[in-house]
């Protein structure tokens, strides 16, 4: 099958991927954008998961103030090189973080930052709540899990979905934006003022 240029660029607009790689995407996927697109972002978890062990030493701040000077924001985000932290991209991704933190005031970067004693806690609220809802007693467990999981997207920044695309997570915007940069990048850490809070 012959892959069009008018193919590669519409999978590059979509994606935000090399020239390459969609080209070798679409062949894979025997022209079809959608699988495409998978394809593309296998290969970005799969790319992100090898840049896992690098160290992000450089990185960016990202700032954002809301409602008339009443909420501000900081976020910093790190990559392995200077070069990356200045590139749009990063500066962009800084900026969404902060206006998702404004928004939807996360507690929490990741989920292996929630303490211990506060999954056990909300793990025994949720399992003593289906216990009155008359679940059995055999399924408490996996109801206390999957309401654990409702936790983490409401209190953890990376588990939550993204304000202007919810059918993302902010994990998923992580993972495409180190697809594209090429370099291991983390959300280190942020802090939301409100004014009288």
């Amino acid at each position: 099958m012959t892959i069009t240029a008018a193919q590669v660029s519409e999978l590059r607009k979509m994606t935000g991927a090399g020239l390459m790689d969609c080209k070798k995407a679409l062949a894979e996927t025997g022209g079809d954008q959608e699988k495409a697109v998978d394809y593309l972002r296998t290969k970005g978890l799969a790319a992100a998961s090898k840049k896992a062990g690098r160290v992000a030493t450089e990185g960016t701040v990202g700032s954002y103030i809301h409602a008339g000077g009443k909420i501000g924001v900081l976020v910093e985000v790190n990559c392995e090189t200077d070069f990356a932290a200045k590139t749009a991209d990063m500066q962009a991704f800084a900026k969404d973080l902060a206006m998702q933190v404004a928004a939807t005031q996360p507690d929490y970067v990741t989920r292996e930052d929630v303490p211990a004693e506060v999954i056990a806690a909300e793990t025994e609220i949720y399992r003593t709540a289906a216990r009155k809802e008359g679940k059995p007693e055999q399924v408490l467990d996996k109801i206390a899990a999957g309401r654990l999981e409702k936790f983490y997207s409401q209190v953890c920044l990376l588990d939550q979905p993204f304000i202007r695309d919810p059918e993302k997570s902010i994990k998923d915007l992580l993972v495409e934006l180190t697809a594209k940069v090429g370099e291991k990048i983390m959300v280190r850490r942020f802090v939301r003022y409100q004014v009288g809070q």
